[in-house]
């Protein structure tokens, strides 16, 4: 067994040493949130005692075709993302997680894993940053990669600890850190309805792909349609707000029940400009956060096939909301999520990168505040500028009278009473229109 001490936190910070790999399996759905499971998760360390750092999490590759690839991927992004930060990994801990399948043995993955683990460890070497431990966990046992000694890391694995019996759960549960099960269980949360609801919500969506799309090919069109959706939007947000959550599995349940096939194919669609889905980035924060959160969950549930890509929208809305509120496990779960539906979707890419290297949210949140308020002097300035044409043209249309002189003290006032009568009915004609 490998003997070292790793750190949870800065020295200004609760410290927590976990020794050897039994202690850190165990923690590893502290570091996460969750339970990774059929994931690859690679954490820096940094100093002497091994403080943890950055962190990254990718579902493993099925084809071990693509595990050298993915392997220098990994150690790069981690390794590079940590320098451009100013702080080098000094070390890093792999872990490998994968149940086993039926008529499989947690060994047996190990054993399959092997070659994945080897090419992690020689890709951190290649970057000049060591793997100080590599673990698998599977069926409830972990096995060390770097532990030639049976006598302390046995060929059929170790007993993980018993949750909630270890110093990091007493730790965690003391500093109000919750696990929230299983990684499977929190993308279930974002992933398409059941099938009975899919035809539906199929047939909405393409009812509103005929209406929307004339509108999408010219400017104008465009912009109506991404009104309609921010004011669709701010409606649900509302009608959502009105019911209290419950528990997640209920009140996922209960939001369906609130927005109807009709309205979620109109969002889904309208979210795909990207001007529309930024605007509707800016509910991030206060009151409407949790509603937006729970808004952009439910869309991506009604995502159904053929139109399964169309998630990615919704899904990195919900990411870059509970990163901006602080959760930031669910963040990790969403954009994942999104990139794993369209890897080129730029604003999930930024997002999930930022998130994992443990960046703060206020600069984002700063930006969309900014392009808030411009816009609102903007609308403000529009405003002013038309009552200031009125103004003028009135002005001018005074003067004329004024330039002509009246020729009869009573003919001139009849005139400028008429003209005063047809200038208020122009006025309010435009108004009605």
């Amino acid at each position: 067994m490998n003997k070292h001490h790793e750190s949870t936190g800065p020295s200004d910070e609760q410290q927590i040493t976990l020794r050897g790999p039994a202690e850190l399996a165990d923690a590893l759905p502290y570091l996460m949130g969750f339970h990774p499971n059929d994931s690859v998760v690679m954490v820096a360390l940094h100093g002497g005692r091994g403080r943890f750092g950055g962190r990254l999490r990718l579902g493993i590759p099925q084809s071990a075709q693509e595990w050298p690839s993915v392997a220098e991927q990994l150690a790069e992004c981690l390794i590079k993302g940590s320098e451009r930060r100013g702080d080098r990994p000094d070390a890093i801990v792999v872990f490998l997680c994968q149940d086993p399948a039926d008529g499989e043995t947690g060994n047996q993955i190990m054993e399959r894993l092997r070659p994945f683990a080897q090419r992690l460890r020689t890709a951190c070497g290649a970057l000049d940053v060591p793997v100080l431990e590599a673990l698998c966990i599977s069926g409830d046992r972990y096995w060390s990669y770097c532990c030639p000694d049976t006598r302390c890391c046995p060929a059929d694995g170790t007993p993980l600890a018993v949750p909630g019996s270890s110093v990091m759960a007493a730790a965690a549960t003391y500093a109000g850190v919750q696990v929230r099960g299983s990684l499977r269980e929190m993308e279930a949360r974002l992933t398409p309805l059941a099938a009975t609801a899919n035809s539906e919500q199929q047939q909405a969506l393409d009812r509103a792909g005929s209406a929307l799309l004339p509108k999408l090919l010219d400017e104008e069109g465009r912009k109506e349609v991404g009104g309609s959706t921010l004011r669709l939007a701010r409606q649900l947000m509302k009608r959502l707000g009105e019911v209290r959550t419950a528990m997640p599995s209920l009140s996922d349940l209960n939001d369906d029940r609130l927005i109807s096939h009709e309205e979620a194919a109109a969002l889904i669609l309208g979210l795909q400009d990207r001007e529309t889905r930024d605007r509707a980035a800016e509910w991030m924060e206060g009151p409407e956060a949790e509603s937006a959160l729970r808004l952009w969950r439910a869309l991506a549930r009604r995502c159904v096939a053929p139109y399964v890509e169309h998630a990615a929208a919704p899904l990195t809305l919900a990411g870059w909301v509970a990163w901006s509120t602080g959760d930031e496990p669910a963040a990790r779960v969403a954009l994942s999520l999104a990139l794993r539906l369209d890897p080129g979707y730029t604003f999930a890419q930024l997002l999930h990168e930022a998130c994992n290297q443990g960046l703060d949210p206020e600069t984002l949140r700063r930006c969309l505040r900014g392009e808030r308020a411009t816009r609102t002097v903007r609308r403000g300035r529009g405003t002013a500028r038309v009552a200031g044409a009125r103004s003028v043209r009135a002005q001018a249309a005074g003067r004329r009278r004024t330039r002509q002189g009246p020729a009869r003290p009573g003919v001139a006032t009849d005139r400028r009473r008429a003209g005063q009568c047809r200038t208020q009915g122009r006025r309010g004609a435009r108004t009605r229109r």
